[in-house]
């Protein structure tokens, strides 16, 4: 019998929820309420209460999310908010489209994300907001980024985007900063079926402008506004799916690190640079399971042949797009960023694959010559 392991399996999520979710949807529908209700209200709550914070604000999309916190926390044309090129490309639009300037940090090589060594020396009189990037679901030396944060009064917006359920310490994604952004696209951890996203925040002004600048800037009376704002709320529907799914969260960020951990034994004592082993400080979710190979596109055409699901994230490095020239960043200004992008490849990890299709991955890996 032939076997394959898919990097994505959204068909066996909805088969498994199948009647839950048909129900939820349906009840909506026969509501007759559409736009933020209800279940976007209990959604918040149960989202910042799982983030361990006081407010979430829930949006149309995790870009809309990065764009408007920043929004809420006040950057103006010409401030500089320092993060990584090694991220998908929202982090930066988020930072143009308020009228700041990215100012890039190359990565740590073992875990992807900003290098805390290097960031004192990006900081300057311009600095608003210090962006990191728990990428891949691995948390961001927070403990290092706050303490430089806090020592220069510098605002801190995490981009929580692909790690609920991690903690670090002790203290879950997104509640470390001044606030921070989830996505809820449908191939995250806990997806809806269609964008979503989330603002988290403990800050009572940064929520109410968050709140304000999802509808249009309107204040509390309708029909006045306050901020020049956006469209961005989320449906009831994806409230309701959103909802049934985070019933389910930690089980399946459970079975992401069990299959996490065949990998991690799989690739001992083998070419395959396994992704950094999280130590007992750290929960991660495994939204990707990243492994660094020195052949990666050889080695990517050997997987799919073998019918094992795999991906780039991200092969170009966002300091080195066409768009962002502008910024004066050329080739060789990060070298670690631009040595992940040559060798970062995306294993299987995701929660309903069985244990005989991450083996079956595994092995398809080790025999790669």
């Amino acid at each position: 019998m032939s076997m394959e392991a898919p990097l994505v399996d959204l068909k066996a999520q909805y088969n498994e929820l199948r009647d839950e979710l048909d129900k939820v949807v349906l009840d909506v529908l026969s509501s007759g309420m559409y736009t933020p209700a209800g279940n976007v209200k209990a959604l918040e709550e149960e989202i910042a209460n799982l983030c361990g914070t006081n407010y979430g604000i829930a949006t149309n999309s995790g870009t809309d999310a990065l764009k408007i916190g920043l929004q809420a926390i006040g950057i103006e044309p010409g401030d500089e908010v320092i993060t990584t090129p090694f991220t998908f490309v929202a982090t930066v639009e988020a930072i143009l489209q308020n009228g700041g300037k990215p100012v890039f940090v190359d990565i740590d090589p073992k875990t992807f994300n900003m290098d805390p060594a290097k960031l004192e020396a990006a900081v300057t009189e311009r600095t608003k907001v210090i962006l990191p990037i728990h990428i891949f679901g691995q948390m961001a030396d927070m403990e290092a980024i706050m303490e430089v944060a806090g020592e220069r009064g510098i605002s801190v917006l995490e981009d929580a985007a692909q790690a609920i359920g991690g903690t670090r310490n002790g203290l879950p994604c997104g509640s470390w900063g001044v606030a921070a952004a989830l996505s809820f696209f449908p191939t995250k951890n806990l997806g809806a079926a269609g964008d979503a996203g989330m603002i988290l925040t403990n800050d009572e002004k940064i929520a109410y402008d968050c709140r304000s600048l999802r509808v249009h800037g309107m204040a509390q009376e309708p029909y006045l506004y306050e901020h020049v704002g956006h469209t961005s709320r989320l449906d009831e529907i994806q409230g309701a799916i959103l909802r049934v799914k985070l019933r389910r969260l930690e089980d399946w960020n459970e079975r992401r690190r069990a299959h996490a951990a065949i990998y991690d034994e799989a690739f001992i004592d083998s070419a395959i640079c396994a992704p950094f082993a999280s130590d007992e400080t750290t929960k991660h979710p495994y939204h990707q399971y990243t492994i660094r190979h020195a052949r990666r596109d050889d080695f990517m055409k050997h997987l799919r042949s073998k019918k094992v699901g795999c991906a780039i994230y991200y092969p170009v490095p966002l300091h080195v797009q066409p768009v962002y020239s502008f910024l004066g960043y050329v080739e060789g200004d990060f070298p670690e960023t631009e040595a992940a992008c040559r060798e970062v490849l995306s294993l299987p990890v995701q929660a309903h694959l069985t244990e005989d299709q991450v083996r079956y991955a595994a092995e398809c890996a080790l025999s790669f010559n």
